[in-house]
């Protein structure tokens, strides 16, 4: 139990990308205010691509992330596109679908696995899961099958699991052969029963936390992260192109990271935000065979996050395999465009939500200038409204360790960048 007013400072909150961390200060018994600091944030992209022909952006801008790198590349290639005017054709859509697939597959495996499942088996590591459990023996193992099984399928259509060297502006530069589809054909449906098992585990996880908030994702007809109008839970509909002039930048002086409001308001983006849009144009297969955790939707639960992208794997599968079996990948030429001036915008789901770039391209080729709004900084408002609401649910009656697994908890089920490093948290009590 706590007395009336304290400070609360979690330092140093790692991740791949950089550091972050926390400050609540709590006055009697209320939580007076929030502050998440994302001190490695700005590393000046935007900058370094000014001067820089546009069909090398799309490389230089995946190395935002290590992670989810291809995310990174797919949408700064539909930007540059659309400033020079190239339609892409269907085989070079549909493989850049499965290169967005095989990061989902991946990138939410590394996320549940590594990072969430030690909490449900109160674990401080995934690694300590008990290989003389029958079940949790499973489970380290489905862990490694399904992000092989998404590199893999990222290899031989991408290039790379990361950096992928073969989609580029007009098209793909390599094209997978007949043996290497056959072989992640058969990787896939292997993985389908554990992919199964680890909705089973989150459609029954024992968190969670509500708190009503806007929902925003791009949805298309197909459910394939590339391609629609930006929605909202509350009935928004935006051309993707439009959709940075609907956003404010805020500035938060204590992080390096711009927050994002959507007209006034702050907003969520990632997994639960996309089920919660879109269940119904999820893949046939993946809606009969989730059909009892797809009821859970849509969803206030932010726990519910982890849910989602348990789901979503399954649908990267379902349909990886559909397009795999149903399509000829010979290959074919880049398309080939004349160089002019224009401004294009690219907007796609990367795996922890929605991700924004534009460019602006000279009649050389040349980018004068660029924009880049990821996931993270769209959340990060809505990040400290909920730690907020939730260290006001606990206290005052709450220890204090309980409170901070509490916030380890719901920030991971965010999955900010920072994520992969949640569990190391250095937490200095001021009372």
């Amino acid at each position: 139990m706590h007395q009336a007013d304290f400070d609360l400072n979690l330092d140093k909150i790692t991740k791949v990308e950089g550091s972050a961390g926390l400050e609540i200060r709590v006055k009697d018994n209320k939580v007076e205010h929030v502050h998440f600091k994302i001190s490695e944030f700005k590393r000046f992209y935007t900058q370094a691509i000014r001067g820089k022909p546009v069909v090398a952006v799309p490389q230089l801008l995946s190395r935002i992330c290590g992670t989810c790198s291809n995310a990174h590349i797919m949408c700064s290639i539909e930007a540059a596109e659309k400033a020079l005017g190239i339609k892409p054709s269907e085989k070079t859509l549909l493989m850049r679908i499965l290169t967005m697939y095989s990061l989902m597959i991946r990138d939410h495996a590394l996320h549940l696995y590594l990072f969430v499942l030690p909490d449900i088996f109160n674990k401080d590591s995934f690694l300590e899961l008990d290989e003389k459990d029958e079940a949790q023996h499973q489970l380290l193992h489905d862990a490694f099958d399904i992000k092989a099984a998404g590199n893999y399928l990222s290899t031989i259509i991408a290039g790379r699991s990361v950096h992928g060297p073969y989609p580029t502006v007009g098209g793909f530069t390599h094209f997978p052969e007949k043996q290497e589809i056959e072989e992640a054909i058969k990787k896939l449906e292997s993985i389908r029963p554990g992919v199964l098992r680890l909705i089973e585990i989150f459609k029954n996880s024992p968190f969670h936390f509500d708190r009503r908030t806007k929902f925003m994702g791009l949805v298309g007809d197909r459910f394939d992260f590339l391609r629609g109008a930006i929605i909202s839970s509350t009935g928004d509909m935006i051309p993707e192109e439009k959709f940075g002039e609907h956003l404010e930048r805020v500035v938060i002086p204590y992080s390096q990271a711009s927050g994002y409001e959507f007209e006034g308001e702050s907003y969520m983006v990632g997994a639960l935000a996309r089920i919660n849009l879109a269940k119904d144009r999820l893949h046939s297969e993946t809606k009969k065979s989730a059909e009892e955790a797809l009821s859970m939707f849509p969803s206030t639960d932010m726990f519910n996050n982890n849910l989602a992208q348990a789901i979503e794997i399954l649908h990267c599968l379902d349909d990886s395999l559909d397009i795999l079996k149903n399509n000829s990948f010979d290959a074919e030429e880049i398309i080939k465009f004349d160089v002019k001036q224009g401004i294009g915008v690219g907007v796609i789901e990367a795996p922890r939500g929605t991700l924004y770039h534009k460019l602006e391209v000279n009649d050389k080729g040349i980018v004068e200038k660029g924009e880049v709004i990821i996931p993270t900084g769209q959340n990060q408002i809505n990040i400290e409204k909920d730690i907020g609401h939730l260290v006001d649910e606990l206290i005052p009656e709450t220890s204090e360790d309980k409170i901070v697994f509490e916030i380890e908890k719901l920030i991971r089920a965010y999955d900010p960048c920072m994520s992969c490093a949640s569990h190391f948290l250095k937490v200095d009590w001021k009372k």
